[in-house]
Protein backbone atom coordinates (compact mmCIF):
# COMPACT_ATOMS: atom_id res chain seq x y z
CA UNK A 1 0.00 0.00 0.00
CA UNK A 2 1.13 3.28 -0.73
CA UNK A 3 2.44 5.05 2.37
CA UNK A 4 0.50 8.36 2.03
CA UNK A 5 -1.57 10.71 -0.93
CA UNK A 6 -0.59 11.64 -3.96
CA UNK A 7 -2.30 15.09 -3.64
CA UNK A 8 -0.60 17.04 -6.61
CA UNK A 9 1.25 14.73 -8.34
CA UNK A 10 1.73 14.96 -11.95
CA UNK A 11 -0.20 11.80 -14.19
CA UNK A 12 3.69 10.58 -14.58
CA UNK A 13 4.66 10.58 -10.96
CA UNK A 14 0.99 8.65 -10.42
CA UNK A 15 2.41 6.31 -13.20
CA UNK A 16 5.54 5.35 -11.49
CA UNK A 17 4.11 5.17 -8.04
CA UNK A 18 1.43 2.54 -9.46
CA UNK A 19 4.29 0.59 -11.00
CA UNK A 20 6.16 0.69 -7.93
CA UNK A 21 3.18 -0.46 -5.79
CA UNK A 22 2.42 -3.20 -8.20
CA UNK A 23 5.79 -4.63 -7.62
CA UNK A 24 5.29 -4.07 -3.98
CA UNK A 25 2.28 -5.89 -3.90
CA UNK A 26 4.07 -8.76 -5.29
CA UNK A 27 7.08 -9.09 -2.86
CA UNK A 28 5.99 -8.22 0.33
CA UNK A 29 2.89 -10.04 0.84
CA UNK A 30 2.12 -11.63 4.23
CA UNK A 31 2.02 -15.51 4.51
CA UNK A 32 -1.79 -14.80 5.26
CA UNK A 33 -2.47 -12.96 1.61
CA UNK A 34 0.05 -15.57 0.00
CA UNK A 35 -2.05 -18.37 1.10
CA UNK A 36 -5.05 -16.58 0.52
CA UNK A 37 -3.72 -16.57 -3.61
CA UNK A 38 -2.81 -20.15 -3.09
CA UNK A 39 -6.06 -21.69 -1.01
CA UNK A 40 -8.88 -20.26 -3.56
CA UNK A 41 -10.78 -23.11 -3.02
CA UNK A 42 -11.67 -22.10 1.08
CA UNK A 43 -14.61 -20.27 1.92
CA UNK A 44 -12.54 -17.26 3.02
CA UNK A 45 -14.54 -14.91 5.53
CA UNK A 46 -13.95 -11.28 6.90
CA UNK A 47 -12.84 -13.25 10.44
CA UNK A 48 -10.00 -14.87 8.48
CA UNK A 49 -8.26 -11.87 7.62
CA UNK A 50 -8.69 -9.41 10.32
CA UNK A 51 -5.65 -7.62 11.16
CA UNK A 52 -4.98 -7.51 7.55
CA UNK A 53 -7.60 -5.82 6.07
CA UNK A 54 -5.83 -3.36 4.81
CA UNK A 55 -2.96 -5.53 2.92
CA UNK A 56 -6.11 -7.44 1.64
CA UNK A 57 -7.89 -4.11 0.52
CA UNK A 58 -4.98 -3.26 -1.85
CA UNK A 59 -4.57 -6.69 -3.29
CA UNK A 60 -7.36 -7.19 -6.29
CA UNK A 61 -8.91 -10.75 -5.05
CA UNK A 62 -8.42 -9.50 -1.63
CA UNK A 63 -10.10 -6.70 -2.64
CA UNK A 64 -12.75 -8.37 -4.03
CA UNK A 65 -13.57 -10.71 -1.35
CA UNK A 66 -14.41 -8.34 1.51
CA UNK A 67 -16.36 -6.05 -1.21
CA UNK A 68 -18.49 -8.96 -1.49
CA UNK A 69 -18.44 -9.97 2.15
CA UNK A 70 -19.15 -6.06 3.05
CA UNK A 71 -22.54 -6.73 1.82
CA UNK A 72 -23.70 -9.26 4.06
CA UNK A 73 -21.25 -8.78 6.96
CA UNK A 74 -22.56 -8.34 10.61
CA UNK A 75 -22.54 -5.20 12.61
CA UNK A 76 -19.63 -5.99 14.40
CA UNK A 77 -17.69 -7.26 11.16
CA UNK A 78 -18.24 -4.07 9.55
CA UNK A 79 -16.94 -2.37 12.84
CA UNK A 80 -13.67 -4.45 12.32
CA UNK A 81 -12.73 -3.30 8.91
CA UNK A 82 -13.85 -0.54 10.00
CA UNK A 83 -11.39 0.00 12.69
CA UNK A 84 -7.98 -1.29 11.25
CA UNK A 85 -8.79 1.40 8.17
CA UNK A 86 -9.68 4.78 10.15
CA UNK A 87 -8.09 6.97 10.47
CA UNK A 88 -4.35 5.64 8.84
CA UNK A 89 -5.41 4.25 6.04
CA UNK A 90 -8.43 6.06 4.96
CA UNK A 91 -6.77 8.44 2.52
CA UNK A 92 -4.05 5.98 0.76
CA UNK A 93 -7.07 2.90 -0.11
CA UNK A 94 -9.37 6.00 -1.37
CA UNK A 95 -6.14 6.50 -3.87
CA UNK A 96 -5.96 2.90 -4.76
CA UNK A 97 -6.42 1.01 -7.51
CA UNK A 98 -8.26 -1.80 -5.90
CA UNK A 99 -8.28 -0.67 -2.73
CA UNK A 100 -10.74 2.39 -3.56
CA UNK A 101 -13.58 -0.11 -4.22
CA UNK A 102 -13.43 -1.16 -0.25
CA UNK A 103 -14.16 2.37 0.73
CA UNK A 104 -17.21 2.64 -1.39
CA UNK A 105 -18.75 -0.30 -0.10
CA UNK A 106 -17.73 1.20 3.48
CA UNK A 107 -20.34 4.08 1.93
CA UNK A 108 -22.71 1.91 0.77
CA UNK A 109 -23.19 -0.60 3.47
CA UNK A 110 -21.38 1.23 6.37
CA UNK A 111 -23.41 2.55 9.32
CA UNK A 112 -24.00 6.03 9.55
CA UNK A 113 -21.73 6.79 11.75
CA UNK A 114 -19.21 5.25 9.35
CA UNK A 115 -20.32 7.20 6.81
CA UNK A 116 -19.70 10.60 8.66
CA UNK A 117 -16.47 9.46 10.07
CA UNK A 118 -15.21 8.59 6.27
CA UNK A 119 -16.23 11.90 5.19
CA UNK A 120 -14.80 13.97 7.55
CA UNK A 121 -11.32 12.25 7.26
CA UNK A 122 -11.85 13.42 3.41
CA UNK A 123 -11.95 16.91 4.34
CA UNK A 124 -9.42 19.24 3.59
CA UNK A 125 -8.50 17.02 0.70
CA UNK A 126 -12.25 17.04 -1.66
CA UNK A 127 -10.25 19.22 -4.42
CA UNK A 128 -7.18 16.90 -4.59
CA UNK A 129 -9.43 13.61 -4.27
CA UNK A 130 -11.49 14.76 -7.16
CA UNK A 131 -8.92 15.28 -9.51
CA UNK A 132 -7.77 11.62 -9.03
CA UNK A 133 -8.54 8.99 -10.84
CA UNK A 134 -9.58 6.37 -8.07
CA UNK A 135 -10.29 8.80 -5.74
CA UNK A 136 -12.79 11.04 -7.49
CA UNK A 137 -15.02 7.49 -7.58
CA UNK A 138 -15.02 7.74 -3.55
CA UNK A 139 -16.03 11.18 -3.89
CA UNK A 140 -18.87 10.62 -5.97
CA UNK A 141 -20.06 7.61 -3.67
CA UNK A 142 -19.64 9.53 -0.38
CA UNK A 143 -21.65 12.33 -2.38
CA UNK A 144 -24.31 9.54 -2.43
CA UNK A 145 -24.50 8.39 1.21
CA UNK A 146 -23.82 10.88 3.27
CA UNK A 147 -25.71 13.32 4.82
CA UNK A 148 -26.88 16.57 3.53
CA UNK A 149 -24.70 18.87 6.21
CA UNK A 150 -21.44 16.98 4.68
CA UNK A 151 -22.83 17.50 1.23
CA UNK A 152 -22.36 21.00 1.90
CA UNK A 153 -18.71 20.60 3.53
CA UNK A 154 -18.07 18.86 0.07
CA UNK A 155 -19.56 21.85 -1.94
CA UNK A 156 -17.86 24.43 0.11
CA UNK A 157 -14.59 22.94 -0.38
CA UNK A 158 -14.94 22.85 -4.09
CA UNK A 159 -16.66 26.18 -4.50
CA UNK A 160 -13.61 28.14 -5.07
CA UNK A 161 -12.31 25.91 -7.96
CA UNK A 162 -15.12 24.57 -9.45
CA UNK A 163 -13.84 25.72 -12.78
CA UNK A 164 -10.60 23.60 -12.41
CA UNK A 165 -12.64 20.83 -11.65
CA UNK A 166 -15.13 20.79 -14.48
CA UNK A 167 -11.98 21.40 -16.52
CA UNK A 168 -10.47 18.23 -14.84
CA UNK A 169 -10.84 14.34 -16.60
CA UNK A 170 -11.99 13.28 -13.25
CA UNK A 171 -13.27 16.09 -11.30
CA UNK A 172 -15.47 17.02 -13.74
CA UNK A 173 -17.77 13.87 -12.94
CA UNK A 174 -18.08 15.38 -8.99
CA UNK A 175 -19.48 18.16 -9.99
CA UNK A 176 -22.16 16.27 -12.14
CA UNK A 177 -22.81 14.19 -8.93
CA UNK A 178 -23.00 16.94 -7.03
CA UNK A 179 -25.39 18.86 -9.08
CA UNK A 180 -27.72 15.46 -9.51
CA UNK A 181 -27.58 15.19 -5.67
CA UNK A 182 -27.09 18.12 -3.58
CA UNK A 183 -30.63 20.64 -2.73
CA UNK A 184 -29.96 23.52 -5.46
CA UNK A 185 -29.89 25.85 -2.35
CA UNK A 186 -26.56 24.37 -1.49
CA UNK A 187 -25.02 24.49 -5.18
CA UNK A 188 -24.27 28.63 -4.94
CA UNK A 189 -21.13 27.28 -7.42
CA UNK A 190 -23.85 27.09 -10.33
CA UNK A 191 -24.25 30.62 -10.89
CA UNK A 192 -20.14 30.94 -11.67
CA UNK A 193 -22.03 29.38 -15.45
CA UNK A 194 -23.49 32.48 -16.09
CA UNK A 195 -21.34 34.62 -18.36
CA UNK A 196 -19.72 31.13 -18.85
CA UNK A 197 -22.25 29.03 -20.62
CA UNK A 198 -20.59 28.80 -24.14
CA UNK A 199 -17.38 27.72 -22.90
CA UNK A 200 -18.78 25.17 -20.66
CA UNK A 201 -20.70 23.79 -23.80
CA UNK A 202 -17.91 23.83 -25.87
CA UNK A 203 -15.35 21.91 -23.37
CA UNK A 204 -15.02 18.21 -23.97
CA UNK A 205 -16.00 17.77 -19.43
CA UNK A 206 -17.62 21.36 -19.51
CA UNK A 207 -20.40 20.21 -21.98
CA UNK A 208 -21.04 17.24 -19.45
CA UNK A 209 -21.83 19.60 -16.31
CA UNK A 210 -23.77 21.64 -18.37
CA UNK A 211 -26.53 18.98 -19.42
CA UNK A 212 -26.45 17.66 -16.10
CA UNK A 213 -27.26 21.18 -14.73
CA UNK A 214 -30.08 22.03 -17.70
CA UNK A 215 -31.17 18.36 -16.41
CA UNK A 216 -31.12 18.74 -12.68
CA UNK A 217 -31.42 22.22 -11.49
CA UNK A 218 -34.52 24.43 -11.07
CA UNK A 219 -35.78 26.95 -13.81
CA UNK A 220 -34.74 30.04 -11.59
CA UNK A 221 -31.07 29.06 -12.42
CA UNK A 222 -31.29 27.55 -16.02
CA UNK A 223 -33.40 29.96 -17.41
CA UNK A 224 -30.25 32.46 -17.86
CA UNK A 225 -28.60 29.66 -19.19
CA UNK A 226 -30.89 29.09 -21.85
CA UNK A 227 -30.50 31.93 -22.97
CA UNK A 228 -27.07 32.28 -23.33
CA UNK A 229 -27.19 28.77 -25.06
CA UNK A 230 -30.03 30.39 -27.49
CA UNK A 231 -27.77 33.16 -28.57
CA UNK A 232 -24.99 31.00 -29.53
CA UNK A 233 -27.36 28.19 -30.91
CA UNK A 234 -26.21 28.13 -34.23
CA UNK A 235 -22.96 28.48 -33.37
CA UNK A 236 -23.19 25.55 -30.96
CA UNK A 237 -24.81 23.27 -33.56
CA UNK A 238 -21.94 23.10 -35.05
CA UNK A 239 -19.49 22.33 -32.39
CA UNK A 240 -17.34 18.85 -31.07
CA UNK A 241 -18.95 19.32 -27.84
CA UNK A 242 -21.54 21.97 -28.55
CA UNK A 243 -23.76 19.88 -30.95
CA UNK A 244 -24.45 17.17 -27.80
CA UNK A 245 -25.64 20.24 -25.92
CA UNK A 246 -28.24 21.08 -28.29
CA UNK A 247 -29.42 17.73 -28.54
CA UNK A 248 -29.85 17.47 -25.52
CA UNK A 249 -32.00 20.51 -24.72
CA UNK A 250 -34.17 19.23 -28.23
CA UNK A 251 -34.30 15.76 -26.55
CA UNK A 252 -35.12 16.13 -22.65
CA UNK A 253 -35.61 19.88 -22.63
CA UNK A 254 -38.59 22.19 -21.64
CA UNK A 255 -41.22 22.53 -24.75
CA UNK A 256 -40.33 26.49 -24.96
CA UNK A 257 -36.76 25.75 -24.52
CA UNK A 258 -36.92 22.73 -27.11
CA UNK A 259 -39.05 25.41 -29.83
CA UNK A 260 -36.70 27.69 -29.50
CA UNK A 261 -33.69 25.61 -30.71
CA UNK A 262 -35.60 23.62 -33.11
CA UNK A 263 -36.29 27.44 -34.56
CA UNK A 264 -33.07 28.15 -35.13
CA UNK A 265 -32.98 25.29 -38.02
CA UNK A 266 -35.64 27.14 -40.21
CA UNK A 267 -34.16 28.42 -43.41
CA UNK A 268 -31.00 26.87 -42.82
CA UNK A 269 -31.78 22.83 -42.39
CA UNK A 270 -29.74 21.95 -45.76
CA UNK A 271 -26.69 23.88 -44.67
CA UNK A 272 -26.94 22.00 -41.30
CA UNK A 273 -27.19 19.08 -42.22
CA UNK A 274 -24.39 18.33 -44.14
CA UNK A 275 -22.20 19.84 -41.40
CA UNK A 276 -20.87 16.55 -39.64
CA UNK A 277 -21.79 18.01 -36.28
CA UNK A 278 -25.02 19.90 -36.41
CA UNK A 279 -26.38 17.23 -39.06
CA UNK A 280 -26.83 14.89 -35.60
CA UNK A 281 -28.69 18.08 -34.16
CA UNK A 282 -30.78 17.96 -37.26
CA UNK A 283 -32.07 14.34 -36.87
CA UNK A 284 -32.58 15.22 -33.54
CA UNK A 285 -35.05 18.08 -34.15
CA UNK A 286 -36.94 15.85 -36.68
CA UNK A 287 -37.18 13.05 -33.90
CA UNK A 288 -38.67 15.65 -30.99
CA UNK A 289 -40.01 18.65 -32.67
CA UNK A 290 -43.83 19.55 -32.12
CA UNK A 291 -46.04 17.83 -35.49
CA UNK A 292 -46.23 21.13 -36.94
CA UNK A 293 -42.71 22.20 -37.15
CA UNK A 294 -41.87 18.76 -38.01
CA UNK A 295 -43.75 19.46 -40.86
CA UNK A 296 -42.25 22.69 -41.61
CA UNK A 297 -38.35 21.06 -41.73
CA UNK A 298 -39.65 18.00 -43.69
CA UNK A 299 -41.42 20.82 -46.44
CA UNK A 300 -38.10 22.20 -46.99
CA UNK A 301 -36.65 19.20 -47.81
CA UNK A 302 -38.86 19.05 -50.55
CA UNK A 303 -38.71 22.98 -51.39
CA UNK A 304 -37.41 23.01 -54.61
CA UNK A 305 -34.19 26.17 -54.77
CA UNK A 306 -32.54 27.57 -57.78
CA UNK A 307 -29.64 25.90 -56.95
CA UNK A 308 -31.03 22.51 -57.48
CA UNK A 309 -33.42 19.86 -55.41
CA UNK A 310 -32.85 19.32 -52.06
CA UNK A 311 -33.29 16.22 -51.81
CA UNK A 312 -30.57 15.22 -54.73
CA UNK A 313 -28.41 17.57 -53.08
CA UNK A 314 -28.81 15.76 -49.50
CA UNK A 315 -28.75 12.49 -51.12
CA UNK A 316 -25.17 12.89 -52.08
CA UNK A 317 -23.98 14.26 -48.80
CA UNK A 318 -22.15 12.14 -46.54
CA UNK A 319 -23.90 13.54 -43.60
CA UNK A 320 -27.07 14.68 -44.75
CA UNK A 321 -27.82 11.30 -46.36
CA UNK A 322 -28.25 10.56 -42.67
CA UNK A 323 -30.74 13.17 -42.28
CA UNK A 324 -32.93 12.89 -45.12
CA UNK A 325 -33.35 9.04 -44.08
CA UNK A 326 -34.59 10.10 -41.02
CA UNK A 327 -37.05 12.84 -42.62
CA UNK A 328 -38.25 9.79 -44.64
CA UNK A 329 -38.71 8.12 -41.37
CA UNK A 330 -40.61 10.38 -39.27
CA UNK A 331 -42.53 12.31 -41.57
CA UNK A 332 -45.88 12.87 -42.55
CA UNK A 333 -47.88 9.91 -44.94
CA UNK A 334 -47.65 12.56 -47.67
CA UNK A 335 -44.61 13.71 -47.01
CA UNK A 336 -42.68 10.46 -46.90
CA UNK A 337 -44.81 9.79 -50.41
CA UNK A 338 -43.29 13.19 -52.22
CA UNK A 339 -39.73 12.39 -50.33
CA UNK A 340 -39.73 8.79 -51.43
CA UNK A 341 -40.74 9.90 -55.15
CA UNK A 342 -38.11 12.33 -55.25
CA UNK A 343 -35.72 9.68 -54.24
CA UNK A 344 -36.70 6.67 -56.39
CA UNK A 345 -35.62 8.07 -59.54
CA UNK A 346 -31.75 8.78 -58.25
CA UNK A 347 -31.24 5.09 -56.71
CA UNK A 348 -29.87 3.95 -59.94
CA UNK A 349 -27.52 6.67 -60.18
CA UNK A 350 -26.26 6.39 -56.18
CA UNK A 351 -25.58 2.67 -56.86
CA UNK A 352 -23.20 3.43 -59.05
CA UNK A 353 -21.46 5.84 -56.75
CA UNK A 354 -18.64 3.77 -54.73
CA UNK A 355 -18.42 6.11 -51.68
CA UNK A 356 -19.80 4.03 -48.94
CA UNK A 357 -22.19 7.21 -47.28
CA UNK A 358 -24.60 6.34 -50.75
CA UNK A 359 -24.64 2.81 -49.77
CA UNK A 360 -26.54 3.54 -46.54
CA UNK A 361 -29.52 5.45 -48.29
CA UNK A 362 -29.72 2.70 -50.88
CA UNK A 363 -30.13 0.09 -48.32
CA UNK A 364 -32.80 1.66 -46.68
CA UNK A 365 -35.18 -0.20 -45.72
CA UNK A 366 -38.10 2.20 -45.81
CA UNK A 367 -37.10 3.38 -49.00
CA UNK A 368 -37.18 -0.09 -50.07
CA UNK A 369 -39.98 -1.11 -49.10
CA UNK A 370 -41.68 2.03 -50.60
CA UNK A 371 -40.56 0.72 -54.42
Amino acid sequence: MPSGPLYGANPATQMIHSGMQQASRSTLQSPLLQEFHANKARNWELRDIMNHVVEFSGDQHGSRLIQHKLESASSEEKQKVFDEIVPHNVLPLIQDVFGNYVIQKLFEHGTQVHKSRLAAEMEGHILALSKQMYGCRVVQKAIEYILPEQQASIVRELEPHVMECIHDANGNHVVQKLIERVSPDRLGFVYAFRGNVQALATHTFGCRVLQRALEYLPETITSPLMEELRASTLLLMQNLFGNYVMQFVIEHGKPQDRAAVVAKLRGQLLVMARHKFASNVCEKALIFADPETRRQLVDEILSPRPEGAVVLSMMKDQYANYVLQRAVGVADIDQRESLINQIRPQLAILRRISNGYSKHLVSSKLIANAR
